[in-house]
């Protein structure tokens, strides 16, 4: 199970994993599930992409890999998508797809990415609320929530 849920995750069984967009005053919150924090990791950027562009039929031009060092699971989802936010800016490059695996206490991060002018905007590309974003384990696994500035 991936993408939007109609529950936000709050009856998921284990082994599930899926994103969703709410509305918060001003902003859109973003929430992120999976079994793993890897998996948590991927949804969030997945989520954060789809609050300004839909890449549903839009395939990679090239594969990009990232390597964040270790930090604790909070700093981790910010450089992530702090990375994925300065990859868009500087060179026009839109995730299509992401895998994250955790290497020797960090995170090796694939991103299948698209150039911007090949997806479909659908909106202005967010800011992330720094101070607004957690990361925990639950008991299927691992959430995390971003307030995004639109």
């Amino acid at each position: 199970m991936g993408g939007d849920t109609s529950d936000g995750g709050q009856g998921r069984q284990p082994g599930e994993w899926g994103h969703r967009a709410v509305p918060h005053p001003g902003d859109i919150r973003i929430e992120a599930w999976a079994a793993c924090r890897e998996h948590c990791l991927a949804e969030a950027v997945l989520a954060v992409v789809e609050c300004f562009a839909d890449v549903s039929r839009v395939r990679p031009t090239a594969v990009d890999r990232v390597r964040l060092p270790e930090a604790c699971d909070d700093d981790l989802l910010a450089a992530l998508l702090d990375e994925v936010l300065f990859r868009l800016e500087v060179y026009g490059q839109v995730p299509v797809d992401v895998e994250a695996d955790e290497a020797d206490g960090g995170l090796d991060v694939r991103l299948a990415v698209a150039g911007l002018a090949d997806v479909e905007v659908t909106g202005a590309v967010p800011a992330v609320a720094w101070d607004d974003l957690r990361m925990w384990p639950d008991p299927y696994g691992w959430s995390c929530a971003v307030r995004v500035e639109a």
